[in-house]
């Protein structure tokens, strides 16, 4: 294979709704560039893309497949991601690393929740767009109200290319409106019969030629004057104008193709080799400095590793891009991330499961590596005297979690470092070991991301693991002041154990004025501050320790102890053993023993004195609320409503975007538990969800009285 440059390198990001035939229109394009020899299939298991076990189990992608093929004299690098949103960690990647995005559209039912999505983080990234609408074949397809669909959607930007003469079962032919030819195919597909356009054809040929040769024109203003002129361009100025728009994202070229026949793919291929932009000409990547990489082969090299593949037999494929500069097989390169050194023994163009070595590749290019020794998704590798890292990826918030744990608990270390492994090829996964709720929490993007997860250990790595439903990060406070003394007293022969605290607790809210009198039972207690600790709480909120002890009845150097009692029992709240936030405390009064009092005394009694204060404070617990947006089909706005408030959650706002339904509510955090399961279910998949955390706000009493028997019953247990 030969050394492509960088003003012949494409690179390119495949994507749709799950179902759009994304696999198929990779096998199409790799058997039209001679890659492959016949075309396998999703149902025969044969498919370059999709050759991970998990994968062939399920039926559809769950890793971003990376391939090239080479066309014209260019080389269109393609990462043909997964369409679930499950599995949205491959299409935020992809997008990232290359320069045009193709989004299939499933000529069955036009533009999904999932199209909306991908069109959205294209829209974030400021990638060009082709939109493609497949399975023309389908007797379900009705092409112009999809045409229709995405004009309302997506606006007038989107133009048409081509259009099919007829759809369903009989669809062989389609006319070209940027060639003007019509295209159409024998049963077995490939190579297409190019004939001019019957005259039937030809006014709405003619209509649609027009607005695509004005779409072209608004692009550059030589193309614009020369089309009030003449109100016509040459095919090559409509390609420049197509590129210009494509650039600035003021046109979304709309194709036709049905991938599993194999008609149409050539075409397209021949305009992503043609017309589609060259890396050289989107915007500069920058590095965590804030310098622009410039895609240039005599720049300093620079690789970016963004996937990690687990391979059978041989472990680790490690997938770059060359930022800049030129990498050649054998070359001694610094891992910028983590101090290493790295040989590169040899390189890769990739072609799914397969790769082809090659000697050298320049700026823009995207290849892959094996058996690097401490190369992890995000690390750049560089040449001499250059020191550049990235950052540029950014993945949206965990949807679902689950707590997991090993069957045989001897093999929880292994399931560890598996965990951390799979993490390298998916980063949305997230794995964490809560201290808080005392288990190994894995974060995901919905149930069957999940559930891959569980699949994987479980097959390829022989661990058998069980989710549970994790607990939640519950916080308690106080409403109102109490009082409460405790003394600790320990005689066992010897030296004894004496500490006597004498507290006041109150609810705290920042800027709140210090104390000066409280009233319990009738009687007076004022305050004199003497010292003031305030803590910012890891967990969130505040701790406010105040010394107001008068006439040396606690020395001052037992007031830590006495914090570090209060902490420990902060730590572990009196009602559930949450942790427990935005709490005065202040201590008054106490008593010690010239011989017997030491740290630990004044710990234990601080600590009781603390938490019988706390019951007597009108104790309350917090639950996490969440910031939810659900965009759902109008069809379904009903069901999904009364779905959440039957979760308690509050609506605060609806529009309608592109198309869908948005809704904004916020939700307990117990509430979401299962709610990309329910969801799913509710709406035959074409919704999608995002979350974030808002605030920690008081569970109802109902709630709250359930949550303290159950804390009960669970310390019995433990007993």
């Amino acid at each position: 294979m030969r050394v492509y440059q960088t003003n012949e390198i494409k690179n390119i990001a495949l994507l749709g709704s799950a179902g759009s035939g994304k696999t198929t229109l990779a096998e199409a394009m790799l058997y039209e560039a001679g890659i492959i020899k016949r075309r396998g299939s999703v149902e025969a298991k044969n498919t370059v893309s999709d050759y991970f076990p998990v994968e062939q189990e399920y039926g559809y992608s769950v890793f971003s497949t990376v391939f090239h093929v080479e066309w014209n004299n260019k080389k269109l690098n393609i990462i043909d991601c997964p369409g679930a949103d499950d599995f949205v960690g491959g299409a935020i990647t992809a997008l990232n690393v290359t320069d045009q995005a193709v989004i299939l559209i499933n000529g069955q039912y036009g533009p999904e929740v999932g199209t909306q999505n991908n069109f959205r983080y294209t829209e974030k990234l400021k990638k060009p767009v082709i939109f493609l609408v497949n399975q023309l074949d389908s007797d379900k397809c009705d092409f112009d109200a999809i045409v229709s669909s995405m004009k309302d959607i997506y606006g007038p930007k989107c133009v048409q290319i081509q259009y099919p003469i007829t759809t369903g079962p009989g669809f062989n032919s389609l006319i070209d409106v940027l060639l003007m030819k019509k295209y159409s195919w024998k049963p077995e597909g490939g190579a297409p019969i190019i004939e001019d356009i019957p005259a039937e054809e030809m006014p709405k040929a003619m209509e649609l030629h027009k607005a695509l040769v004005e779409a072209a024109a608004e692009n550059d203003e030589g193309l614009m004057e020369k089309f009030f002129e003449e109100e016509a361009l040459t095919e090559d100025e409509m390609r420049e104008g197509i590129r210009k728009g494509l650039v600035t994202r003021s046109i979304f070229p709309v194709f036709c193709v049905c991938a599993g026949k194999d008609m149409g793919v050539r075409r397209l291929m021949e305009f992503l080799g043609n017309v589609v932009p060259f890396v050289s000409e989107m915007p500069k990547v920058h590095n965590t400095r804030g310098e622009e990489v410039a895609a240039d082969s005599n720049g300093p090299t620079s690789l970016y590793f963004f996937k990690t593949g687990m391979e059978p037999h041989i472990g680790e494929v490690s997938y770059f891009k060359v930022m800049s500069g030129t990498v050649k097989a054998g070359a001694d390169l610094t891992n910028a991330d983590r101090g290493s050194k790295e040989r590169l023994a040899q390189i890769f163009a990739c072609a799914g499961a397969n790769r082809i070595q090659v000697d050298e590749m320049c700026a823009g290019d995207i290849g892959c590596t094996v058996k690097l020794k401490d190369v992890k998704t995000g690390n750049a590798l560089n040449g001499k005297d250059c020191e550049y890292k990235y950052d540029f990826i950014k993945y949206p918030n965990s949807k679902y979690s689950r707590a997991i744990k090993a069957v045989n608990e001897q093999e929880t270390e292994k399931m560890m470092a598996s965990l951390i492994k799979m993490r390298q090829e998916d980063p949305t996964w997230v794995v964490e070991q809560s201290k808080e709720l005392r288990q190994t929490i894995v974060h995901g993007q919905g149930e069957f991301h999940l559930r891959t997860l569980k699949w994987r250990m479980e097959n390829n790595e022989k661990i058998q693991v069980k989710f549970e439903e994790p607990k939640i990060p519950y916080r308690e406070t106080i409403t109102k002041a109490a009082r409460a003394d405790y003394r600790h007293k320990k005689q066992s022969g010897g030296a004894g154990q004496f500490g006597e605290v004498h507290l006041i607790v109150e609810p705290y809210a920042d800027g709140m004025p210090d104390p000066t009198v409280f009233k319990f039972g009738g009687q007076e207690y004022r305050i004199n501050v003497k010292n003031k600790e305030e803590i910012d709480l890891e967990w969130g909120g505040k701790l406010v320790f105040i010394n107001s002890v008068v006439g040396g009845a606690i020395d001052a150097r037992f007031m830590p102890a006495i914090l570090k009692g209060v902490m420990e029992r902060m730590e572990r709240g009196p009602l559930t053993g949450s942790y427990a936030r935005d709490v005065r405390v202040i201590v008054y009064d106490g008593k010690m023993h010239p011989v017997d009092s030491n740290e630990l005394s004044f710990m234990l009694a601080g600590r009781n004195a603390f938490a019988a204060a706390f019951r007597e404070a009108g104790p309350k617990i917090l639950e996490p609320i969440y910031d939810l947006e659900v965009y759902v089909p109008a069809d379904f706005m009903g069901d999904v409503m009364s779905d959440l408030q039957g979760r308690r959650a509050m609506i605060m706002g609806m529009d309608s975007e592109a198309g869908y339904q948005k809704l904004q509510a916020k939700i307990p955090l117990k509430e979401l538990s299962n709610y990309s399961i329910s969801l799913s279910s509710i709406t035959g998949g074409r919704a999608s969800f995002t979350t974030k955390f808002a605030s920690y706000e008081l569970v109802p009493n109902d709630i709250q009285l359930q949550l303290v028997k159950e804390h009960e019953a669970e310390l019995a247990s433990e007993d």
